[in-house]
């Protein structure tokens, strides 16, 4: 009986004092960006995912926090329209194969050059390296490094070594977005 009535309080707590946050996913392509939000969404980590066209739209809700998720291809042509969908966001998440360390350089500049546009002046950013099941991979203080996050002024960035196939540091990564919802 205490479990229902404990129900109950947490649906009317959700329906009270719900956050939303609008959150743009970034990053190059095969990264794990739809990954992510994949199991984020369901708790399921698939090898199977499809890359991304464009870019896909989700809610996923968590707790109290609804979160609108835009996961945008990470293709060199669709690299241009990341900041049309990254304007007015809560915040970004770029996310890295901490494995493929020859395309750090590429994911430095592309990061560097859409934190360079005036209009997401501020907005949060958290990166994640992703696959840090695999042997080899990049640690978040090699990816602070190679991605020159320490030249970052003006905004809140995170960093996290993480394995969307393993959930690695998933918790910590909710966490941080839920605490950027409003």
């Amino acid at each position: 009986m205490a479990t229902f009535f404990g129900a109950i309080m947490q649906w009317l707590s959700g329906l009270f004092f719900s956050k939303t946050s609008e959150v743009t996913i970034v990053g190059l392509q095969a990264s794990g960006k739809t990954s992510f939000v994949n199991v984020i969404a369901s708790g399921q980590w698939s090898e199977d995912v499809v890359p991304t066209v464009a870019f896909h739209f989700r809610k996923v809700r968590k707790g109290n926090v609804t979160m609108n998720i835009w996961d945008l291809a990470g293709q060199p042509r669709y690299r241009s329209i990341w900041e049309r969908y990254c304007n007015g966001v809560d915040c970004i998440v770029f996310v890295v194969d901490s494995t493929d360390k020859d395309k750090f350089e590429t994911a430095q500049f592309e990061l560097h050059q859409l934190l360079s546009q005036a209009n997401l002046k501020g907005v949060p950013l958290l990166v994640l390296g992703n696959k840090n099941d695999v042997e080899g991979h990049a640690t978040a203080n090699e990816l602070i490094q190679a991605l020159q996050l320490n030249k970052i002024q003006n905004r809140i960035v995170s960093c996290y070594s993480c394995s969307m196939k393993n959930q690695h540091n998933l918790d910590i990564v909710l966490k941080w977005l839920s605490e950027r919802s409003h």
